[in-house]
């Protein structure tokens, strides 16, 4: 890979990856996140941004364990999940509004604090008493697969896929608060089965299926583009 130096120090080029966002609100939420992006006041950086949404990401799992005891923190987490969904997408989108992007370091920081933040949360899941430990580590695995998945074609085909058949982050939250405020109600569905068992048992579903899917794609596309003559 070329390298060029900076104060002495040698440093690899980085290639911007095509960035493929196709979720169903992605249009409106980039049209959101750059007007807002346009207005943060000039001492709040991307950094702050990104500390904000992982810390947000980590107290979501932390209301989920303390909703065992108290139906109420339900709430405190659909809250916690806002400014996640605030800090985790609006900082890329402010580094490129200011044109103050570092590529390598915003993708590794980014990516490392999404998978450690997971754990976190899923983890609340799994001993909130509202999902089954092994449906919530099922679905654990899963996304984690699929984001291994998703930074191997980064790196393989230069595309960067951050969504799938129009699912991705931000619906999963949306999903989250509707299913906790959901909870409140119908805390058991279909002859008593918890109802985020049930969901979870969807999304294991429509997650190995995508997993399946893009992953043979992908090695498709890869094996004929290096075929051995």
């Amino acid at each position: 890979m070329p390298a060029t130096t900076l104060n002495g120090s040698t440093l690899l080029e980085f290639r911007n990856a095509k960035r493929i966002q196709e979720s169903a609100l992605a249009r409106g939420e980039k049209r959101a996140l750059i007007w807002t992006a346009e207005r943060v006041p000039a001492w709040v950086n991307s950094d702050h941004l990104t500390i904000l949404g992982f810390a947000a990401q980590v107290a979501t799992g932390a209301c989920y364990v303390l909703s065992r005891f108290n139906r109420l923190w339900l709430i405190a987490s659909i809250a916690c999940l806002a400014l996640n969904w605030f800090g985790d997408s609006l900082d890329g989108t402010l580094a490129r509004v200011r044109q103050k992007q570092r590529p390598r370091y915003g993708f590794y920081v980014d990516h490392i604090l999404d998978s450690i933040g997971s754990v976190a949360l899923m983890g609340g899941l799994a001993l909130s008493g509202y999902m089954s430990p092994a449906i919530a580590m099922a679905l654990l695995t899963l996304f984690l697969l699929l984001s291994i998945q998703s930074y191997l074609a980064t790196y393989t085909l230069g595309e960067f896929r951050m969504s799938f058949w129009s699912f991705g982050p931000t619906e999963l939250r949306v999903l989250l608060v509707v299913g906790n405020l959901a909870l409140f109600r119908w805390p058991h569905v279909l002859h008593g089965h918890k109802l985020f068992d049930v969901g979870g048992l969807a999304g294991i579903v429509g997650m190995s299926a995508m997993l399946v899917f893009f992953t043979a794609r992908n090695i498709r596309r890869l094996y004929n583009e290096e075929r051995i003559a």
